[in-house]
This record gives C-alpha cells, structure tokens and sequence, in this order.
C-alpha cells in the first residue's frame, strides 16, 4: 500500500538519505519540508518551505493530509554549545517544535508519526554486556538528551488523545558516506597516517550505519507491530574504539598506526584538558540491545559494518578535497 509522507530535516545527514530511498523506491509520494533557501540534494521532489521550526510555526493550509509524518528535523548536538541556556534552545526546536507539528499533523489526519530521537535519551554509556534496552528507564545527562525525552513523553500523550500512532525511533552514533563531526576528523587523521593513541581500548560501542537507519524508518512506515514503540537501532555488532579505527583504515586502504597507550592513561589526560566527554566516547562503552527491534519488526540490518565503512571510506576518498 502506498501512503503519502511528509519529511521533516529533508536537507540533513539521516533526513536526506531517507529522501534520497523513499525517491529511489518509488513507492510513498513524499513532500520534504524545508527550511528558508535550502537547497535538496535530491531533485523533482515537492518540497514544503518553512521559515521557522518551533512551538509557533504554522502548519494549517501546508499539510497536504500526509499519512505518515516523517519527523528528523532537530537542534542537534553539539560538544561546546554556545547557547547561554543550550536546554531553552533545545527545548524549542526539539520539545515545542515537535509537538507542534505532531497535533497538527494528527489534526490533518496523519495515521503515524515516525520521530527520529537518539540514544542519549537512555543515557551517556554502559558497562559491557549490559546493554541499552527500548524499555529501560531514561537517563538523559545532557540538555539534549533531556529535549529528546520530553519530545517522547509529549508524543505519547498524544498517541493517547488521538487517533495518531508513534513510533520512536533511538539511533546511536550514526555514520555512512557524507557523515562529520568526529567521524570525518577520525578518518583524515588515518588518511594522513598520523599515529594515534587508542591501540589498546578495550571498550565496545554500537554504531549504526546510516542505510542500516534508513531501512528500519522505511520499514516502521507501514509495519503494524511498530505502532507506539519504541525502537533501538545499531549494526547488531559491536566495536572497540582499537577495532574501529582499523577496519576504517583498512576501508580507506591505510595502515592504522595505532599505538597501545592504556585506557586509564587516555582518560586521566582528556579529564586533565577539560575533554571528560570526548574521552568518554573514545574509552568508554555504550552498547545497546536490538532484539526487540528485530523481534516485533522481523527486521535485520541489511548492511554489514564492513560494507558500510567501504561506502563511506569511497565517499570521502571522493570528496576530501572538498
């Protein structure tokens, strides 16, 4: 069956790549919302312009009666934000906005809400072999993680008062062609062979990788048992930082000169700079459980993480002088 689909974030890293398969499926006619002049990447799709996303946007007269809202627009993350009051800032994009929009769509008609949340509603990390569950109790420990678990809370009270049905969907740390932040620096720093520290870390993390995402929004379109869950989404395997860094070298056709300093050592140097965050993400280990995911959706990660580091190691490899 075919439903029309409106995608918010439509310009964005995970928003785009979910554009460019609903595009290339042909199934689902869709309508991107985008935000002042942003330009699609992907062409000759109907594109809906916004000047503002927040508690007062104005949809009424824009939602053309989509069936399925597609929701991966936010304030993102960031490590140093600015923002005298980052919890107000998130608040009003990631809590007011999605609200907003959500009532509205539910008003319109829409049967789904699809809402792109993030892993750091549970919290910061884990003790291995104790993973990250969809029905845990949250923990959120920073400003957004906090926005993204009142955006939940709010969209299951809606679920409540009206015929509309949520799905939440809570990535980990998504990568794939195009990705940055501190993947892409990962990736110079092993393109141009510098040595690095994190030859002995002995933690695990679960990443996603980002057509691993991609699929399991489109399957949670249409699916019946996704209907007011809440999912956890990873490749299902694994990695240490170590373990990382040399499968990426090797996509990227590079040695890894990786040298065995201690976890203990990395992590009382980061706390002696002021970087306790980023030696968390390096040392520490953040591991969730997709049973459920694969359990109620009958879904699989279709991509491994070898094939997706080689899509995005061709990626860069194409683009890095840009």
């Amino acid at each position: 069956m075919s439903y029309s689909i409106l995608l918010t974030g439509a310009t964005g890293f995970v928003g785009g790549a979910i554009l460019k398969r609903l595009c290339n499926d042909g199934k689902h006619p869709v309508v991107a919302v985008v935000r002042g002049e942003s330009q699609l990447k992907v062409q000759d799709v109907s594109t809906l312009r916004i000047n503002s996303f927040d508690g007062e946007t104005q949809w009424a007269g824009k939602l053309t009666n989509p069936d399925v809202v597609i929701h991966s627009a936010a304030r993102v993350h960031v490590m140093n934000d600015a923002e005298s009051d980052p919890l107000a800032a998130f608040r009003k994009v990631n809590v007011d906005g999605t609200v907003n929009l959500a009532r509205q769509a539910a008003a319109a008609g829409a049967r789904r809400f699809i809402f792109i949340s993030s892993i750091k509603v549970n919290g910061e990390g884990t003790t291995q072999g104790a993973p990250y569950t969809g029905d845990d109790v949250p923990a959120p420990a920073d400003p957004y993680g906090v926005s993204k678990m009142e955006a939940e809370h709010a969209l299951r009270q809606l679920a409540k008062e009206t015929a509309m049905e949520i799905v939440i969907i809570r990535p980990v740390l998504v990568y794939g062609p195009g990705v940055k932040a501190n993947f892409l620096s990962m990736m110079r720093w092993l393109d141009k062979g510098v040595p690095l520290p994190f030859g002995a870390i002995d933690n695990r993390r679960s990443l996603v990788a980002l057509d691993n995402l991609v699929d399991l929004v489109i399957t949670c379109i249409d699916h019946p048992a996704a209907a007011n869950q809440t999912f956890l989404v990873s490749d299902g395997e694994d990695l240490s930082t170590t373990a990382l860094l040399s499968r990426m070298a090797n996509a990227l056709n590079k040695p890894a000169r990786l040298i065995p300093v201690p976890s203990w050592m990395l992590e009382r140097g980061a706390l002696l700079l002021g970087k306790k965050a980023l030696s968390q993400r390096l040392c520490g280990s953040l591991q969730v459980d997709i049973e459920k995911t694969r359990t109620l959706l009958g879904w699989e990660p279709p991509v491994s993480v070898d094939e997706a580091l080689a899509a995005t190691a061709l990626h860069f490899r194409e683009h890095q002088s840009q």
